[in-house]
C-alpha cells in the first residue's frame, strides 16, 4: 500500500475519532464542531504539522557556515539518495535523538539533538541521518507528521471530555456520563494504535535504505545502540503523539508505553543491520573523541 493510500486512510481514521469524541461531548452539534474541526486540521496538518513540531522542540536551522561537518554529512547522503538537500535543524536538548518531517522531500527537513552530535562519532551521525533521509526517501515524513498533529488533537479533546466528565459529576445523565470517560480513555489509544500500524514496518525500512546510503550498516547498528543505552537513562521531555517520529522512542521505558511503543525492538533493528554487514563489527577505537563532539559542541557555536 502506497503512502498517499496509507495518508488518506489515517486521516480518515482520525477523522472519524475526533467526530466520535464530538459526539461524545455535544451530541449533533458537537459532532458537527468536531467535523469541522477536523476538515481545519486535515487542511493544517498537510501545509503547517512539520514546523508545528519544529517549534515543539524548539529546533533551530544551521546554515553550511554554522555547521560545516553536519552539512557536509547531508548533502552526502542526498546526493547517494537522489534527493534535494533538506534543511537541517539543531534540537537543543540533551537526549540523544533525531527525526524528519516535511510534506514532500522537496520541504524536507532532518532534525537531530544536541546530545546525539555530542555522543555520536561521524559514521554515527551519518547512520542515523541516513536513516532519517531514507524516510525523507520513501516519502513517510508527510503521513508522520500529520499523524503527530492529529494524534495530538485527538488527546486534546480526549482531555476536555475527562475533565468535562469530571466537573459535571453526578449530575445529568450517568451512563452519557460513563460512555464519555471510557471514550477519552480509548481515543488517545486509538490514535498510538493508529500511529503503530504506519510506523514499525517503515522503521525497518528506513533502517535498510539508510545503511546503503550511508553505506556502511555498522554505523547506524552503532548509533542505535548508544540510543538504547542512553534512552533509559535520558528520556527526552516528548509529547507521545510526537514519539514515532523519532529515529528510536523518545518516553521513558515504562511498562505502559512499551506496550503502545511505535517502535520495533532496538534488539532486532541492530541485528538486522548486522547480517547486512556480515555480522562483523569493527574494533572500537583507541579513543572515544571524534570529529562530530571535540571541543565547543554545535549548538554551543549557535548560541554565539
Amino acid at each position: 500500500m502506497n503512502n498517499q493510500i496509507r495518508t488518506t486512510l489515517l486521516l480518515a481514521a482520525m477523522t472519524v475519532l475526533l467526530v466520535l469524541l464530538g459526539n461524545m461531548l455535544g451530541g449533533r452539534q458537537g459532532m458537527l464542531v468536531a467535523f469541522i474541526m477536523a476538515i481545519g486540521m486535515n487542511f493544517f496538518s498537510y501545509w503547517f504539522s512539520d514546523k508545528i513540531v519544529l517549534r515543539m522542540y524548539r529546533a533551530q536551522e544551521v546554515s553550511p557556515d554554522q555547521s560545516p561537518e553536519l552539512y557536509q554529512i547531508v548533502q552526502t547522503l542526498a546526493r547517494r539518495a537522489d534527493l534535494p538537500m533538506p534543511k537541517i535543524f539543531i534540537i537543543p536538548k540533551e537526549a540523544p535523538n533525531a527525526f524528519a518531517t516535511g510534506r514532500n522531500p522537496e520541504h524536507a527537513v532532518v532534525a537531530a539533538s544536541q546530545g546525539l552530535l555530542n555522543i555520536m562519532d561521524r559514521d554515527e551521525v551519518m547512520g542515523v541521518l541516513a536513516h532519517e533521509m531514507a524516510h525523507v526517501k520513501h516519502r513517510d515524513i508527510l503521513i508522520s507528521s500529520i499523524a503527530a498533529t492529529m494524534a495530538g488533537a485527538v488527546m486534546i479533546l480526549a482531555n476536555m471530555a475527562r475533565w468535562s466528565t469530571m466537573f459535571r459529576g453526578g449530575r445529568g445523565n450517568r451512563g452519557g456520563g460513563i460512555s464519555i470517560l471510557l471514550m477519552s480513555i480509548i481515543a488517545p489509544f486509538g490514535a498510538m494504535i493508529i500511529q503503530m500500524a504506519v510506523s514499525r514496518a517503515r522503521e525497518y525500512m528506513a533502517d535498510a535504505t539508510g545503511a546503503k546510503f550511508a553505506q556502511n550498516p555498522e554505523g547506524l547498528a552503532s548509533a542505535l545502540e548508544k540510543l538504547g543505552a542512553y534512552s533509559g537513562r535520558l528520556p527526552m521531555d516528548a509529547s507521545p503523539a510526537t514519539a514515532h517520529m523519532f529515529i528510536v522512542n523518545p518516553l521513558s521505558g515504562s511498562s505502559m508505553m512499551r506496550l503502545f511503543s511505535t517502535h520495533p525492538p532496538l534488539e532486532e533493528r541492530i541485528a538486522r543491520l548486522r547480517r547486512m554487514s556480515g555480522g562483523h563489527r569493527p574494533p572500537t577505537p583507541p579513543s572515544q573523541d571524534s570529529s562530530m563532539n571535540r571541543g565547543q559542541s554545535e549548538w554551543d557555536r549557535l548560541s554565539e
